[in-house]
């Protein structure tokens, strides 16, 4: 089973993470993840279906299967953050964050104090519906993962204060959001966004920082990995599924 520890110790020894991102709100397909031998899947909660009644679903199937569940928040605020960790999400993913002050506020949101200002209830999943004591519950959740997303030029611009917050564990790339932009929507592969992914995970490695990127081609899981980038989010389940039919059906007609 993949435990946070477990996965802390392998950015650690800088060897890269893989999990897709999982639009389902069926816990079997993330079960599937699991078995299959990912590290992490990200539950998409911004572009994806799910509500918080299947999101305790999908964080079960994910425990389940062995495999790190990372809640992506449809925002960046305090319920978002604090609804995905009171589930059990062993880690949350930030999408749009923009500034040092929005990262600041994130942080404070997903930890208890001393390192943050989370809203305080024991009575939760997490918790084991307060069966856990509260030293212990209060201590292991402030070691969930938080991951930042920057995603536009905005972010790009003020990329300094933002790796400069304390507390944040990993700096992901929207390369599709990156794209638009850019003035390139949808050219992940654009000299241009190939460039700003390069130069941001360069700057992130100088304030040792560990950096992810979402990619959908193994060439594109090659080049970032080569370039030091960890935490890697392969595709996504439904088009995952999409190919593997498409693949099918073609073979079957030949």
């Amino acid at each position: 089973m993949e435990t946070l520890q477990a996965f802390k110790d392998k950015l650690a020894k800088g060897e890269p993470v893989y999990g897709p991102f999982m639009k389902t709100v069926d816990a079997a397909l993330v079960e599937c993840a699991g078995h299959a031998g990912f590290d992490f899947v990200i539950l998409d909660m911004e572009h994806g279906p799910a509500g918080f009644s299947d999101l305790q679903h999908l964080i079960r199937g994910a425990e389940a299967a062995g495999v790190l569940p990372v809640v992506r928040t449809c925002d960046s605020s305090e319920t978002a953050i604090g609804k995905a960790l009171d589930l059990g999400a062993k880690g949350v993913q930030i999408p749009q964050i923009q500034s040092a002050d929005q990262a600041k506020a994130v942080v404070k949101a997903a930890r208890y104090f001393p390192k943050g200002e989370r809203g305080v209830c024991r009575f939760v999943r997490a918790a084991n519906y307060s069966s856990t004591p509260s030293g212990e519950y209060f201590e292991r959740a402030n070691e969930a993962l938080i991951i930042l997303q920057v995603e536009g030029k905005q972010a790009l611009n003020r990329l300094d204060g933002i790796l400069g917050v304390e507390g944040a564990d990993i700096l992901f790339v929207g390369p599709y959001d990156l794209s638009q932009s850019l003035g390139v929507p949808g050219q992940v592969s654009h000299p241009s966004v190939v460039e700003a992914v390069q130069n941001i995970t360069e700057q992130a490695k100088k304030a040792g920082a560990v950096t992810g990127v979402f990619c959908d081609t193994f060439e594109a899981a090659a080049l970032w990995r080569s370039a030091g980038i960890q935490y890697l989010s392969y595709s996504v389940d439904v088009g995952i599924f999409t190919e593997s039919c498409r693949s099918i059906v073609s073979n079957l007609k030949k």
